[in-house]
């Protein structure tokens, strides 16, 4: 029941504030009819338990018709679910909406709504909900509408159909770790007799430990370090010399040398070494892989497609899969939702908003028989339209073709690892071969072990691990305040970027908040009659006047015309009342430099809103940096701002304003022929080729889970401000691999001072390597969060 409240209140449900005109339920007050119904069902279900584990949990939500028909189609089924016969059906589904611990309970609970939902289990970080159900006694599509229902609507896509199956190489990496821990740790242990000199007075048990310490070597050379060999024997092959070359030969040598030791009762063999070694390798490994996993940094233009689409046979209306669309089918497009090909309008009145593809903000009008691209939004009524080309050869689509998407982007930037492990593996060898030289002709057992000690101390462990446990530090930081990157590696291209490109819309300019500027003179019912004419307009410049006159009363309003383009004129409360260009009003021409919706009143003409884009926080912060970067705007939107940009910019040749998405990539081409380290940050599918073909390319959004671009790198948009600290931590890394490497350097000097000789004790290498490792792992750690705090960042 509808009822008016001269106080503001708040929403029960979701929290907002509630307008005027409300709806009340259990004496509990609901900004819409939509948070009603969702605590209604709760209600019915006896779960409004929901609400004491956090105040105001559930989302607005608006309610919306039934539009999953497509769900019941066997062919879409089959690719979205992830198990099913004739009984259960196992699928996965993300869920944006999940966001805290009362979400979590409430999905977890699906089986007291409906019990052929079996269970329901919630992977927070990755926002997704593992379903198991009865498909004979409900469908995917009941399941699907049922979380509609209570306010948690699944996102479903095209990329969820047509997803390439990543399954890893299987490496199993996490029990690797514990198979070469466990190895470790009793050969440690087995290894404390020898350490204390007590194996000397029990010779049989010192046989029987050492033969134990090579049984458990075994699992960590051939399973734990398998890998390791792998990748030295391919890279030699390709003549290439990696850090895997050094780490495969000291593990290779640790073992034999251990074998041999024991096998001649020449020693106890480095067996603690070589496991401690690849144990703290593969710790190093699993600390760089360890990344935000919840978020998608591989996205194309299919993470915002529809599954299916409503096609229209002698008239009757039908879901058809997108994958099955073709040229000559007609498709009906509803307000808000994406036109998935290159189609000719035939019925209907399209205002199309582009900002995905094109960068420009506007929605673009189209008349009966124009083209419309695929990849547009459809921002009034329902339109139909004739199909042109297939999905895969749109417009849109042409992007993902080009060399760009194809090239691989993980060696765009060498590493300090990739540089220095060339020559460290040479001066390695040549130290390595030079004692067995030298010692060869006095002593051939003292040159072998003076050869082998060289390739035992030396090898690169602490080398290896300075890189991985800087880097995850420093993503950490990063991570805090909201700055996600891909991998360890993006931090290390981030150091040497010199040249910084941004797009403008969405990225520079805050999405879907432009300032509005009220230059018209209006009564308080002046503003109920413009706010009630604008309420019933889905028009984003028609959306924000609502907001701008958020409070007013609405009146009746009658004979509603919506001219699309140009603007809306209606009877309002007995008043004529026209809102639009001032071409539609006055019959004149637009002559303003900016946007603007002007007023009449019963013929009278009562001044206009303009529009001006918010800046996010921060501009200034990154203007700064052109001290020290090269800074350019790449704008697919018009020149209308350049003006007001200028102040950010060293001048008019930094910005760029109307360009397609090629030009866009081509630009970023001209400037790496040219020499420069490019960093592309933008937010849209028409910056999608620029951020694939930079050096470092950023997402900026307002929401990681929503739509952004395949990037190395996704940003949000309240941590755009720090975007110079980011750099100079990023810098600040670099300087503290570079000084971990000098320490690691110095133990290993140390170390071989005593392998040239011929003389490695087990005890020496036991203690040496260790304590550089926990050296570089304890220094790169403290001395990246002691720059992140000097950067503000901690």
């Amino acid at each position: 029941m509808a009822v008016n409240i001269l106080t503001q209140t708040t929403c029960y449900h979701c929290g907002n504030d509630c307008d005027k005109d409300h709806y009340v339920l259990d004496g509990k007050d609901f900004c819409c009819a939509g948070c009603k119904g969702v605590y209604k069902v709760l209600s019915n279900s006896g779960l409004c338990n929901y609400y004491s584990y956090n105040e105001h949990p559930g989302a607005t939500r608006t309610l919306v018709e039934k539009r999953f028909e497509y769900l019941d189609d066997p062919s879409i089924i089959a690719d979205l679910v992830d198990f099913t016969d004739e009984n259960i059906t196992i699928l996965t589904l993300y869920i944006p909406y999940i966001h805290c611990s009362s979400c979590i309970w409430l999905l977890e609970q699906l089986n007291r709504f409906n019990p052929a939902i079996y269970y329901s289990r919630i992977d927070f970080l990755k926002k997704q909900v593992s379903l198991r159900f009865n498909n004979r006694e409900i469908s995917l599509r009941q399941v699907v509408e049922l979380l509609v229902d209570i306010g948690y609507e699944p996102l479903i896509n095209l990329q969820d159909v047509i997803k390439k199956q990543q399954t890893g190489a299987g490496d199993n990496l996490v029990k690797k770790i514990a198979v070469a821990g466990f190895c470790f740790g009793n050969v440690m242990l087995l290894s404390f007799p020898e350490y204390l000199g007590l194996s000397e007075y029990e010779q049989t048990f010192r046989h029987f430990f050492g033969w134990l310490n090579v049984l458990f070597s075994l699992p960590v050379v051939f399973y734990c370090g398998r890998e390791y060999f792998q990748s030295a024997y391919t890279n030699l092959r390709n003549k290439i010399l990696n850090i895997d070359f050094p780490l495969a030969l000291g593990i290779a040598v640790l073992f034999l040398r251990t074998l041999i030791e024991v096998l001649t009762h020449a020693g106890a063999g480095f067996a603690d070494t070589l496991c401690g070694l690849v144990f703290f390798l593969l710790v190093g490994k699993f600390v760089q892989r360890k990344t935000y996993y919840h978020i998608s940094f591989e996205r194309d233009y299919r993470s915002f497609f529809p599954v299916a689409v409503q096609i229209v046979e002698n008239g009757i209306e039908k879901p058809l899969p997108l994958s099955a669309l073709k040229v000559g089918q007609r498709i009906r497009i509803r307000s808000n939702e994406i036109i998935p090909a290159d189609a000719i309008l035939l019925n209907g009145e399209a205002r199309i908003d582009f900002s995905f593809v094109t960068g420009e903000s506007a929605p673009v009008t189209k008349v009966w028989g124009e083209v419309v691209y695929a990849g547009g939004r459809q921002m009034g009524e329902a339109i139909e339209l004739e199909v042109i080309k297939p999905v895969s050869q749109s417009y849109l689509t042409q992007l993902w073709n080009n060399e760009a998407f194809s090239r691989s982007q993980d060696n765009r930037m060498q590493t300090f690892n990739q540089k220095v492990s060339k020559y460290f593996s040479i001066v390695l060898l040549v130290i390595a071969l030079g004692s067995l030289v030298f010692w060869l002709p006095v002593d051939v057992y003292r040159a072998f072990s003076a050869f082998t000690a060289v390739l035992i101390v030396a090898c690169p462990c602490a080398l290896a691990l300075s890189t991985p446990f800087t880097m995850s530090a420093a993503l950490s930081v990063f991570d805090r305040n909201f700055f996600y990157l891909k991998n360890t590696a993006v931090v290390e291209q981030l150091a040497r970027i010199n040249t910084i490109v941004l797009d403008k819309t969405g990225t520079i300019t805050i999405g879907g908040e432009n300032g509005v500027s009220n230059n018209a003179q209006l009564s308080s019912y002046d503003e109920q009659l413009i706010y009630s004419i604008c309420s019933n307009s889905a028009h984003p410049l028609s959306v924000q006047i609502c907001d701008y006159l958020k409070g007013a009363e609405k009146l009746r309003v009658s004979n509603y015309r919506e001219i699309a383009g140009k603007g809306i004129t209606a009877w309002v409360d007995g008043h004529n009342v026209q809102v639009g260009s001032q071409s539609f009003l006055t019959g004149g021409v637009d002559i303003a430099k900016s946007t603007e919706v002007h007023l009449m009143i019963n013929g009278r003409y009562a001044g206009y809103f303009s529009f001006v884009n918010k800046y996010r926080e921060g501009l200034e912060d990154i203007a700064r940096l052109a001290a020290d970067y090269k800074i350019y705007l790449l704008s697919g939107d018009q020149d209308r701002e350049r003006k007001n940009l200028l102040p950010y910019f060293k001048g008019e040749g930094y910005m760029l304003f109307n360009q397609s998405p090629q030009q866009k990539l081509d630009f970023i081409k001209a400037l790496q022929l040219a020499g420069k380290k490019v960093m592309m940050i933008g937010d849209g599918l028409n910056d999608s080729g620029a951020l694939k073909q930079s050096d470092l390319g950023i997402a900026i959004t307002d929401n990681v889970n929503n739509f952004s671009p395949g990037s190395d790198a996704i940003l949000d948009g309240r941590s755009l401000r720090l975007l110079p600290a980011f750099l100079n931590l990023s810098k600040d890394s670099i300087t503290i691999i570079h000084i971990s490497f000098f320490i690691s350097l110095c133990y290993n000097l140390l170390g071989l001072s005593y392998a040239v000789s011929g003389r490695l004790s087990p005890l020496i290498a036991a203690i040496l390597m260790p304590l550089s490792t926990a050296t570089i792992i304890s220094f790169t750690s403290i001395a990246t969060h002691l720059a992140a705090k000097k950067r503000k960042l901690s």
